[in-house]
């Protein structure tokens, strides 16, 4: 028998090390949104649980919001570019093709040429991204991994769309992922229904587009009903399989975060899964609106900053929306940088 290839077997422990985000300036107010859409602020509130959202400006790009974010992780987490052995951007909402935004985060951040890829998996794909990430480091591929989920969901709702246009917002959130002397990620619960796709669609598609540019966009379309009871349905069994995955209780966490989709959906699964009082869950969706793979970072940065739960505790995230697709798992919170 001729030579074989030789690959480690050791496995390490991986861990979130640290955490960036970067929220827009500019804050948009339900009341300024009704001025393009019929309805009002109770309606919103009461529907989704959003007061504010905050859009980009034309600076604030998807991959200048990467850049700001990316960078907060890596201080706080005390690395460097050069340090990095891979770039993940999660984005639907990246505007170009082809070259890929983490290349451009890569080289902006420093990192000398580290292996960079994008991902596109909806307001799953920061969840995503953590997972490829975690596990290219227990199997050694890369030491340290930095995982970004950055959205200008602005860009992608008709101003006139009563039906999404109040829900989706802008931000980026960026995590340093690195091997840990105990685990700090738990495996990974994911998986998708492409028999429900339509629910959250791109209408038109670009070839489409590039023939007819009378409607413009392309927009993003919901079925929101359909959009409601899989997630808050569904999402309860995602939760659960992941703290049993991790081989924790539900008394063991400190926070749940969930995507900020839709305040009325994540109080229903916390309680489908009957979460105890003392867990605090993110309601960064009443200040920042739904960021889509940006959610989630968001989500941890808010935890974090407000107190409810701290550096160490242990938290359950959940990423689920287009696709329909879906991850979760369970981490110990980073160090969170400081403005």
């Amino acid at each position: 028998m001729g030579a074989q290839i030789s690959n480690s077997t050791e496995l390490r422990q991986s861990a979130i090390l640290g955490l960036g985000v970067y929220r827009p300036e500019r804050v948009v107010s339900n009341e300024e949104i009704c001025q393009t859409i019929d309805s009002n602020d109770e309606w919103i509130q009461s529907r989704s649980g959003i007061k504010n959202r905050r859009f980009a400006s034309d600076e604030e790009t998807v991959l200048a919001m990467s850049i700001a974010s990316g960078r907060k992780a890596l201080e706080v987490s005390g690395l460097t570019g050069e340090q990095i052995g891979a770039v993940i951007v999660a984005s639907s909402t990246y505007p170009l093709n082809t070259p890929q935004c983490a290349s451009l985060v890569a080289d902006a951040l420093g990192t000398g040429g580290s292996s960079a890829f994008d991902v596109t998996a909806g307001c799953a794909g920061f969840s995503y991204a953590l997972a490829v990430a975690s596990d290219m480091v227990r199997v050694g591929t890369e030491d340290y991994v930095l995982v970004i989920g950055s959205e200008r969901m602005s860009d992608s709702t008709e101003p006139t769309d009563r039906s999404v246009r109040f829900i989706f917002a802008d931000g980026a959130g960026a995590a340093v992922v690195g091997p840990s002397d105990v685990p700090g990620i738990g495996p990974v619960v994911w998986g998708s229904d492409g028999s429900q796709a339509h629910a959250i669609r791109q209408e038109p598609d670009w070839a489409e587009f590039r023939v007819d540019q009378s409607n413009g966009g392309p927009w993003i379309r919901m079925d929101g009903t359909t959009v409601f009871r899989w997630a808050a349905f569904e999402m309860g069994k995602v939760a659960t399989q992941a703290v049993e995955r991790a081989g924790v209780e539900l008394e063991d966490l400190g926070a749940f975060i969930p995507h900020q989709a839709n305040g009325r959906i994540n109080e229903v699964i916390a309680r489908q899964i009957k979460l105890p009082e003392s867990v605090a869950v993110s309601d960064d969706i009443a200040e920042t609106g739904n960021t889509s793979a940006a959610s989630v970072p968001l989500g941890m940065e808010e935890v974090l900053r407000t107190g409810k739960a701290k550096p160490g505790d242990l938290a359950l995230l959940i990423g689920f929306g287009a696709g329909l697709s879906y991850a979760g798992q369970v981490v110990t919170l980073p160090p969170l940088a400081q403005d």
